[in-house]
């Protein structure tokens, strides 16, 4: 059974930055057709749950309070593509609009709930090294392949 990567908070673990999930009902079905392998790139990098929300601003990624986070972002990504490499993982499903994980769009770093187009770093990343990146509203493509 081919393995997916998919966003750790997607199928229910509790990593979003206020200690919530973003949990989607079409995880049981894809949990049929291939073997998952979640992850949090923010968590493996080193955040902690709960954290100050973060954007990204000018390729580098801030929380709510000025601080900057890239660094842990970094490593979540490269994390990422290491276990992709390890379990020869080439399909990755990705929170969309994360500062992580986004894979069309992501908040413009004002923290008023603007969006623009983007990709988050472990996306972006993933998506360099040439896993293919989705996003939770693409799941149904996955499915129907």
């Amino acid at each position: 059974m081919e393995k997916i990567l998919i966003s750790a908070c997607l199928v229910g673990d509790k990593v979003r930055y206020d200690g919530r999930s973003n949990y989607t009902p079409l995880i049981k079905q894809l949990m049929e057709k291939y073997e998952l392998i979640p992850f949090c790139p923010e968590v493996e990098g080193g955040l902690l749950v709960p954290r100050n929300p973060s954007e990204q601003k000018n390729h580098k990624v801030f929380d709510n309070k000025g601080k900057e986070v890239t660094a842990y972002f970094e490593k979540g990504a490269e994390l990422a593509y290491n276990i992709c490499l390890y379990l020869n993982i080439r399909i990755a499903i990705l929170k969309e609009r994360s500062p992580s994980c986004g894979v069309h769009q992501v908040y413009d770093g004002s923290f008023s709930g603007k969006l623009v187009n983007g990709m988050g770093v472990t996306a972006k990343y993933l998506k360099q090294k040439g896993v293919a990146v989705f996003n939770e509203e693409e799941i149904l493509s996955l499915l129907n392949q």
